[in-house]
């Protein structure tokens, strides 16, 4: 199981800061759909 994972320290790095972008992107995109369809129905105060 753990032969998959690389020695390199870098690696492991760049695959952890790609993980989180995309994490964060999703958030960020399902945030603004959210807001988007509130506002196609009028909502809001």
């Amino acid at each position: 199981m753990f032969d998959l994972l690389p020695d390199d320290p870098v690696i492991i790095a760049i695959v952890l800061i790609l993980l989180s972008l995309i994490f964060f992107t999703y958030l960020l995109l399902r945030r603004t759909i959210l807001e988007f369809r509130d506002g196609m129905r009028g909502g809001g105060r």
